[in-house]
This record gives C-alpha cells, structure tokens and sequence, in this order.
C-alpha cells in the first residue's frame, strides 16, 4: 500500500505535514518507537510511529530524522497526545530529508494505526505470493522449469517473513528458503523433534497444521501429501512435512489455503524426485531376482555392470557393495491388508540416505528392491579396491547399524508407536558378485537378530553375527523359559521374600569379570559383603561361581531373560 492511501483513510486520524510529493511511496510495514535511535530494527518502508519522547531539544530532530531518512522507512506520523502542535524544528529536519510527516489526531490510537497498515499490508502480499505460487504450480506441473521447492519457500521468507523448511519424515532437511539459511540452521534435533511430532500427529489421523514447539520456539507442521490413497500408514512415513516458523492457529483462512497451495506445488516435487528412483529400483529388482534364484557369478556380475552407471559416484569407483535387509512388521495383525514390501522400502530408502551419527550425508545412489514382507539395499560403497577409508566408518569400510539409525531412530519410532516395528540388518562389504548371496544371508541373519531386541526401530550388524547374540534370538521360547527360570528363579524369590539384590548383585559380578574389588566398589559394598550374596547365589542355585562354565550359564539366563 501507499503513504496517499493512508491520508485519505478518515478513521486514521492523519494530518500531512510535509512531503506531498513523496506521498507514492510504498509502506511495507509499521513500527512504533520512541528510542533516540531506533535504526536496528528498521529494515526499510515502514511508516514509523512516535510520540516524541526522544526529542530533548530542538536539535534532536535532526539527528532523529536522518537516522530515519537513512534507514529508508516511508515515513514519520507524530502523535498530539501529549503536545499542543508538532514542533517546527521536526517539520523542518523532515523537509530538508524529504521524509513525509504527519501529525496524528489525538482521539486515534497507535494501535489502530498499525492494525490498519498490518491488515493491508498482509493481505496485498499474499494476494501477490498467491499468484506467484499459482505461476510456480503450471510451471512445474508442465515441466522442471520452477525450480523446486527452494524458489517458494523463498518467496514465504520475503514476501510474507516466514521461516519455512521442508523435512523428510526423518527430519532431513530437504529445502529451506534463503531467509532461513541467512539466520541460524534448524537444528538437527529440533528438525528430529518436528519429524516425530508430525508422524504422530498423521498417524492418529489428525488433520494438519500442527503446532508444535520445539527448540523454544513455535512451529506449524503442514504435512506433504502425494497422490495415493488407502490406509494413511501406506504414506505417512514416507511423506515430506513443510514445517514454519509461526503459530498458524490464528491464521485467516486465506492464508492457510495459500500454504496449503504451497504444499501441493512441493508435492509436485516430491513426485518427481519419487520417479527419478525408479531406474535404481528397477536395477536392484533385478539383481535381487537374480541373487535368489541362484544365478551364476557371471550373470550377477554383467547385470551389476549394467548398474554401475547409475549406482556408481564414478567411472574409477571399484565395485564394492554392501547389502541392507529391512522389514516393517505390524502389530494389529493387519500385515495382510497392508503392503509391508513398499513400505519397507520407501523407509529403507529414506534410512540411507539421512545423515549418520557423524554427520556424513550418503550418497543417494542406492537402489532398493522388495519382495512381499521385506525390502533389500545394493548399496555402492566409496572405496578404492584396498582401502578402507569410508568417511563415518571409524575405518572399516561401508554402511554400520548403529550410526544409520542414529539419526532416524526416533521421529520413526514415533511415527510406528503402536502400529509396528522396523528391523534392519546390515552385511559386511563385499567386492564381487560371488559374494552377494553370502551378503543377503549375512544381513537378514542380521534382521533377525534385531527383531529379537525391544524397541520400535532396531539395526544389527554383519560385526555381530560372531557373538552368542545370534545364537538367542533363535532358542525356542519355550527352551528359553525354561532354562531362565532353573537358574534364577530361586533368586528372583528370595529377593522378594527378603528383600534383597542378588539378581543386581550378580549382573554387576559378571560385568566385573568376577574382580571382587571392582564389584564391591561399583555396588558400594564391603568385599565380605559382596562374598556373603555370592555365597547365598551358590547355594539357592546348586553353581560355583568360581567355574566358567557357571558363570556363562548365568551369564546367558540373565541375557534371555
């Protein structure tokens, strides 16, 4: 709006003063001050509002006024409240800066003022963004010309001062306007934080934005949605979230349809990138297709050369793969209705490309294949035949368990909190196509082994599969019962009964090797004391302490337990 559109509103109160012919200019905003300097907080095209508390003497005018005119607001409104005229010294410093200034009327307050300027102003410049947006839209929509996500979410940081960023359902950044990449980043645990409140806000159905406050400050969640339909698991932990920096609940509705339009025109985005996966997919199918039935090292091998373009960061890269098994299980029993295999694989695919515990962002050039109940990674690994120096590896080369689940871990355990799990196995690298069908074996043992632990998000590693955790997770259930209950049984009991710690006392006897200094020193006991609960564990439970074969019984009750 313009400074003439002001003055000739009769509610507002306004008197002009000076500066008729700098009246076309553009008001971008308002502020109210009375600070001798308040040139921080100007950004330029407001129309300032003062009561002239600053002014001491009638030099001050003009330094008041050439901190203004130099900040470039659109203008100065004085109020009369509190003086009988506008000082001539004021209009005058106004004149020689061509600053127009007005006089308001004591019966208008400030605040109807800014109310009135904030109104417009507002709702001119999401009319303008609207249009923008709708200009984007048939430009992406018709091909890749728009840019992507970046050039609307910059448009929400000039035009309406939104800090806006798109997340994976992970909490990977994804896009962000320059408005927020000019200030501090989103956190990674704030970006975790947003994630997870938003797939459990979709999970429950819940329709969006949603309002969240995280980092100590306040954010509306606006969830991305593609075009398929059908049960909202099948697409809620795969669809991006436009999170912003503001409280939309008090929102009017134009606004919201306007990021509800942005969300649309991202999902655009989101399609596409979703297609330009579709060649990887087709590639790992294959291999898959080929590992299963068996075919020979040389038919894998030519099939992985035609994959190599496409997989490969480059032509010198040697052919080094790793192999990642997930799968997403449910717990209502539903797992017939629900196409686990795609799932899977839209998680697995999201899993591998977040950033791991060090930061290190992996390449997106994975491919994922699926069968019916479970997904499978061919993953290309950065490394030079011989070498082992995969950043974020600690040395040994190729993907680990803990570190590509250190990033997702949680938002995904929110947004599979009382539905189902997911469970990854990683294999150890491997450097021919002899050594796939070892790897897919390796990494669904792995699975398995991390199906046995509690939790909504578990991962094993190839690195495992040597201890006697692979071995518990396949004791029957029964066996396992009753194996727990003949050693510690007895202990559990007499703990009750008497209120004692035996069962802690042995756990921590064990995990110190059987030292009874360690022990009694990490339990605060006396050694003597230490010796009497040992002493007791001996005789409820028939065992000698002192032998390694007693002590990896209990050691391997107390794990099955």
């Amino acid at each position: 709006m313009r400074l003439r559109a002001l003055l000739e509103t009769d509610a507002l109160g306004l008197r002009l003063l000076g500066g008729e012919d700098e009246l076309d200019r553009t008001v971008r905003g308002v502020m109210t001050t009375d600070l001798r300097d308040p040139s921080r907080y100007l950004s330029g095209g407001e129309l300032v509002l003062t009561g002239l508390a600053w002014r001491r003497e009638p030099a001050d005018s003009e330094r008041f006024v050439r901190i203004l005119a130099a900040a470039g607001v659109a203008g100065l409104a004085a109020g009369e409240a509190e003086i009988s005229s506008t000082p001539d010294d004021l209009v005058e410093a106004c004149a020689r800066h061509r600053l127009p200034l007005f006089s308001v009327d004591e019966t208008v307050s400030f605040a109807s003022i800014t109310e009135h300027v904030v109104r417009q102003v507002s709702g001119e410049r999401a009319g303008d963004l609207a249009a923008v947006v709708d200009r984007h839209r048939r430009l992406m929509t018709s091909g890749p010309a728009g840019g992507g996500p970046e050039v609307v979410l910059d448009l929400l940081g000039t035009d309406l001062d939104l800090r806006a960023w798109v997340l994976s359902p992970t909490g990977r950044p994804i896009a962000g306007s320059s408005l927020a990449g000019a200030g501090p980043a989103l956190p990674a645990e704030v970006s975790a934080a947003l994630a997870g409140e938003h797939l459990a806000a979709a999970r429950s159905g819940r329709p969006g934005p949603h309002r969240v406050t995280a980092g100590g400050a306040t954010y509306s969640l606006f969830p991305i949605r593609g075009t398929a339909l059908g049960d909202p698991r099948e697409t809620v932990l795969s669809d991006w979230l436009l999170a912003v920096e503001a409280d939309a609940g008090d929102w009017p509705a134009e606004r919201l349809d306007l990021l509800h339009g942005v969300t649309q025109l991202i999902a655009v985005e989101r399609e596409r990138r979703e297609a330009a996966r579709t060649v990887r997919r087709r590639l790992a199918q294959e291999v898959l297709e080929l590992v299963q039935t068996n075919a020979s090292p040389n038919e894998i091998a030519a099939r992985l050369r035609v994959a190599a373009p496409v997989l490969l960061p480059g032509p010198g890269a040697a052919p080094h793969w790793q192999v990642v098994v997930a799968r997403v299980e449910w717990s209502d029993g539903d797992a017939d209705a629900l196409p686990a295999g795609p799932i899977a694989q839209s998680l697995l695919e999201e899993v591998l490309v977040a950033p791991d515990a060090t930061g290190t962002e992996p390449s997106e050039r994975i491919a994922v294949a699926h069968t019916d109940d479970e997904a499978v990674a061919l993953v290309p690994l950065s490394v030079a035949a011989g070498s082992s120096d995969e950043p974020g590896t600690g040395g040994d080369a190729g993907l680990h368990a803990d570190a590509l689940l250190a990033a997702v871990r949680a938002p995904l355990s929110r947004g599979l909190d009382g539905d189902g799990r997911l469970t990854l196995g990683v294999s150890a690298a491997v450097h021919s196509a002899e050594g796939l069908r070892g790897a897919l074996e390796e990494a669904r043992h792995a699975r398995r082994v991390a199906a046995a632990r509690p939790g909504r998000v578990c991962a094993a590693g190839h690195q495992e599969l040597a201890s006697h955790v692979l071995l518990l997770p396949f004791v029957p259930d029964d066996v396992r019962r009753a194996f727990t209950a003949r050693l510690l049984d007895p202990l559990r009991e007499y703990d009750h009964r008497h209120r004692a710690e035996l069962i802690p006392t042995l756990e921590a006897f064990l995990d110190s090797d059987g030292s009874w200094t360690r022990c009694a020193t990490r339990l605060h006991l006396h050694v003597n004391t230490l010796r009497y609960r040992v002493g007791r564990i001996e005789q409820l439970t028939g065992r000698d302490l002192s032998r390694l074969e007693d002590k990896l019984d209990f050691f391997l009750a107390l794990r099955m337990s």
